[in-house]
């Protein structure tokens, strides 16, 4: 089966061996529909990865060069964030080989890379990401450099030099470095791994919920809360609802809640202005670094798909970042700073709508706070 890009501006169609990152008129690319098998049955039960779900992911029948790349990664646990609430849940992510979510959509997304013959790959990223691709790389046996901000944790950029990328930190914000990497790109230097631009990592991210549903044995929570910056983990969370939904295996799509930083939420302003565009923004500094994007590039995408789900966007006080991971390690989970920021904007989001009391929600645990400096 061929797997195509789509440009989400005109429409036309591209071939990924062509190894292109956006269309030629400016437009990012998704992935056109293709057929995927998502029924009891064709999950493989034995197989203790999110490849457990290849049948439902971009890849032909016969490929089997992800064996040698997978760590394992996927079937994070979920339980509930403590014994007096079994409402509220959390699904362990950071519980992955290079500790964050982002090996989901890495993996897949190194694995296509192997499969079209990349030689080598450009990434930029606050530090999840790039310790995801410059994993995942390495285990492919692909050469891999990867751009940073100067303000990213000494202990990510430690953690990708570890997987030997080359790395390359950038003076100035999150938006100078992707320009960095983009020059670089556009130069033909290496292939665009980048979680923000290829499709095939929110194929990977997908898997999330897939997950949900199979763990919970098909009783999906109410509300899905989701720190989102590039959109990575609510992209996919949309998209792997959407092949749920068209397969029949749930009846309705639970309702997404996004959350952005208090100093740094382009779409949360574009979403109470009722925009169906985000507009770059000036920012301030943010302890929550993994969702300090102020220009998402696909956030006319993020807009869709949380509006689909009757969904909403809150923001995190930055002021109750450090207070929330000491709160959520007094109850065994060290988390890094961005997942702390989904939680206290959860907390303070409940105090104005306690119907949500009794619904069943879940809430990722991203990134582990081994990461944070």
């Amino acid at each position: 089966m061929p797997f195509n890009y789509i440009c989400t501006k005109c429409g036309k169609k591209h071939d990924p061996k062509t190894l292109i990152f956006r269309c030629p008129c400016g437009g990012m690319l998704d992935l056109d529909n293709f057929g995927i098998s998502l029924s009891e049955k064709d999950i493989i039960k034995d197989e203790y990865s999110l490849f457990r779900y290849i049948k439902a992911l971009p890849f032909r029948e016969d490929f089997t060069l992800w064996k040698g790349i997978s760590m394992g990664e996927g079937l994070t646990p979920i339980v509930p964030l403590d014994a007096d609430n079994s409402n509220l849940l959390v699904k362990l992510d950071y519980l992955m080989p290079t500790l964050s979510f982002k090996d989901r959509g890495a993996v897949v997304l190194i694995a296509k890379a192997k499969e079209l013959g990349v030689k080598k790959v450009i990434q930029d990223s606050s530090g999840n990401a790039g310790t995801s691709i410059a994993a995942y790389a390495s285990r492919a046996d692909i050469q891999c450099d990867i751009y940073v901000p100067e303000n990213t944790s000494h202990k990510k950029i430690g953690q990708i030099a570890s997987y030997g990328a080359n790395i390359h930190v950038i003076e100035g914000s999150r938006e100078d470095t992707a320009k960095a990497a983009l020059v670089a790109a556009n130069k033909g230097e290496a292939f665009y791994a980048s979680h923000v631009y290829n499709p095939f990592f929110y194929q990977g991210t997908k898997t999330y919920i897939y997950e949900v549903y199979e763990q919970l044995k098909g009783e999906m929570p109410d509300v899905l809360v989701i720190p989102v910056g590039n959109g990575t983990l609510v992209l996919g969370t949309y998209y792997g609802l959407k092949d749920l939904f068209n397969a029949g295996l749930i009846s309705k799509m639970p309702q997404i809640i996004a959350v952005q930083s208090q100093n740094c939420a382009p779409i949360y302003k574009a979403f109470v202005e009722k925009k169906d565009y985000v507009e770059e923004i000036q920012t301030t500094p943010t302890l929550a670094e993994g969702i300090a994007i102020a220009e998402p590039k696909r956030g006319k995408q993020i807009l869709a798909a949380i509006r689909a789900t009757k969904g909403k966007i809150i923001v995190s006080p930055e002021d109750e970042i450090l207070n929330t991971m000491k709160s959520l390690s007094n109850k065994g989970f060290f988390v890094e700073p961005t997942t702390a920021a989904t939680f206290a904007s959860y907390a303070k989001y409940v105090e104005q709508d306690k119907s949500l009391l009794n619904k069943k929600v879940l809430i990722p645990l991203c990134g582990s706070g081994l990461k944070a400096d």
